[in-house]
């Protein structure tokens, strides 16, 4: 009798071993690629390699006196609502700190700061409804600031100073005290004086105290104005300015005419009685160009 057969495997279950071995290295090959897109997912949102940066430049205003410099915003792209998810499971990202303005951070650049999605959307709600940081410590008192994020992020707030020469009377209504009533006195006084010299010119404003200069003087700046062309207007735009009367105005042009550019000094109209003392002291505060 022959020497038995060695058996040989069924051409079946030789295709379906190793259809099971490209399932498994299908199955291991998928728990890699979902593995290496959630890092990648997380990676970006802790490090964007991509910020998308957009200038908005607001509608100018009839009582603005000069257009509003363009806000550069960054903001990363929009993203899916699976990206959305994985981000949020993801581990907590590294807290980053760089320089910032509470009042118009986005939400993202919040979260890289170290504030949950959570806490940055809160802080966008509170902007949203109004609020505004004016000082630093002011970003101290939002209740999702800890003393320990405030401590570290303290050195990195950047508000703005308030140009009161740029401002509109919407920019003016934000800051700390001042109403409708004084935001439009400030931008309608400014226009008449033709540009603020200096902050103490506010104490001008009918009842703009010293006390309310007080709580706005860390807030706010003063550009360089035009400077006042006192010795070349014309008699009736000389009469516009809130120092100067009528009969000033008169005098200042009779006096330009009769003497020599040299001595065309507020000095000299005081002495030659063209202007009073109290209009003398304040346009001493206006910039004024020289005569020519």
């Amino acid at each position: 009798m022959e020497g038995k057969k060695k058996s040989q495997p069924n051409s079946s279950f030789v295709a379906g071993a190793i259809a099971l071995l490209f399932l498994i290295i299908g199955y291991e090959a998928a728990l890699f690629v979902h593995k290496a897109a959630v890092l990648r997912i997380a990676a970006n949102r802790d490090h964007p390699d991509t910020v998308y940066v957009y200038e908005k430049v607001p509608a100018q205003k009839a009582d603005t006196a000069a257009p509003e410099p363009p806000r550069v915003v960054r903001k990363e792209a929009p993203h899916s609502p699976s990206v959305v998810a994985v981000r949020e499971k993801a581990a907590p990202r590294r807290a980053e700190s760089f320089r910032f303005n509470p009042n118009t951070v986005s939400v993202e650049d919040l979260q890289r700061l170290g504030f949950s999605l959570k806490q940055a959307q809160s802080i966008e709600n509170y902007r949203l409804k109004g609020g505004r940081f004016h000082r630093t410590e002011d970003f101290a008192k939002s209740f999702v600031v800890s003393d320990s994020v405030y401590q570290r992020l303290a050195p990195y707030i950047d508000i703005p100073l308030l140009d009161i020469n740029q401002a509109d009377s919407t920019a003016f209504l934000a800051l700390p005290g001042i109403g409708p009533y004084f935001a439009g006195m400030m931008v309608n006084y400014r226009q008449r004086l033709g540009g603020y010299s200096s902050p103490e010119q506010l104490l001008e404003i009918h009842r703009f105290s010293q006390e309310k200069l007080d709580g706005l003087r860390d807030l706010i700046t003063c550009s360089k104005p035009e400077p006042f062309a006192l010795w070349t207007l014309p008699e009736a735009d000389l009469a516009r300015h809130p120092h100067i009367s009528r009969a000033e105005a008169h005098g200042i042009v009779l006096y330009r005419q009769h003497n020599r550019p040299e001595t065309c000094t507020l000095e000299g109209l005081q002495k030659a009685g063209v202007l009073g003392e109290e209009h003398f002291t304040t346009l001493s505060r206006c910039l004024i160009a020289p005569a020519r």
